[in-house]
């Protein structure tokens, strides 16, 4: 692949900040729509690299969805073309595009946004059904629950309002923020985020010191929405993103609850270190100008967290 060249683009704002864009393919997958639940139909497009579409991995391994939705992984490393599949494991079984591009233009001829992960692929209609992760990781937890394997609850109905709420501050001040940071153009910009990502996680260090995960016993979507920002935080976002008051190892909390949702039974296998850094590293250069890629922390997800008896 040549040389990367990524680019902030529209979602730079003229006020130094980064804005991201929305995603312009929501359709859902329902009962009593054009995209029913039926197993066979529909194909994940992921990286494995990307915290978004990881999560949407995560659920379909937790749920036992592998022999009801398929999936293809892109490889990490981007270039001016964006996410491709270049070959070995990274191959779309489906279509056979060479990129990611291929499968926006052919929903929508017109398509001139940033390309990104995940991708729900309707193989029956030959469109893109979603491109937001959160609607995904929901359809995922919900509508296709007949189809799954194993019966969870991502989204149970007595915790749906809390659950929602929380996902949203989350959202802003934790998984978005690392990026509002890291590709931020003003010192003041800056700071805002970063001290407004840590006040976010001293809150949830805090709600976690009685409690096993953010809602009880078991973990929720919200749990892998945080989880996906958290695994990469020391590695990636600590450092790329100066996002450096402190380290999630600093936190006694937060830090062995991340080791218990990488311990949990599944997800470790979702997980590729190794894929996660060349990612940031390599394709950011106005961050990460020699591309040099960092060390893996010495710190070990697979560490004791002493969490199991919590409720």
């Amino acid at each position: 692949m040549s040389s990367t060249t990524f680019s902030l683009g529209r979602e730079a704002a003229d006020d130094g900040s980064f804005r991201r864009q929305e995603s312009q393919f929501r359709r859902w997958v329902a009962n009593d729509s054009e995209f029913p639940p039926e197993a066979g139909r529909y194909h994940l497009y992921v990286a494995r690299a990307c915290p978004w579409a990881h999560r949407t991995i995560i659920a379909r391994r937790l749920m036992g969805l592998e022999d009801a939705i398929g999936l293809s992984f892109l490889d990490p490393v981007r270039d001016e073309r964006g996410w491709a599949f270049t070959g070995g494991e990274y191959v779309d079984s489906i279509n056979g595009f060479a990129f990611l591009s291929e499968a926006y233009l052919a929903t929508d001829p017109a398509y001139d946004a940033r390309v990104s992960v995940p991708v729900l692929w309707d193989k029956e209609s030959g469109v893109i059904v979603s491109n937001e992760s959160a609607d995904i990781l929901r359809m995922l937890g919900t509508v296709f629950g007949p189809l799954a394997s194993h019966a969870i609850e991502l989204y149970p109905e007595r915790l749906r309002a809390e659950i929602d709420a929380l996902n949203h501050r989350i959202y802003d001040n934790v998984n978005n923020a690392v990026y509002k940071a890291g590709f931020s153009r003003r010192q003041d910009v800056y700071e805002r985020e970063v001290l407004g990502l840590f006040e976010m996680f001293d809150e949830l260090d805090d709600r976690l010191a009685d409690r096993r995960f953010l809602f009880g016993a078991n973990p929720v979507e919200t749990d892998w929405r945080l989880f996906t920002t958290l695994l990469r935080f020391d590695a990636v976002y600590q450092i790329h993103f100066k996002c450096s008051l402190r380290k999630l190892i600093e936190y006694e909390h937060l830090w062995p609850y991340a080791r218990d949702l990488y311990q949990w039974p599944g997800v470790a296998t979702t997980v590729d270190f190794d894929e996660i850094r060349r990612h940031y590293y390599l394709t950011h250069p106005m961050i990460n100008p020699s591309r040099l890629v960092a060390l893996a922390p010495a710190a070990s997800f697979d560490a004791p967290h002493g969490r199991e008896s919590l409720g």
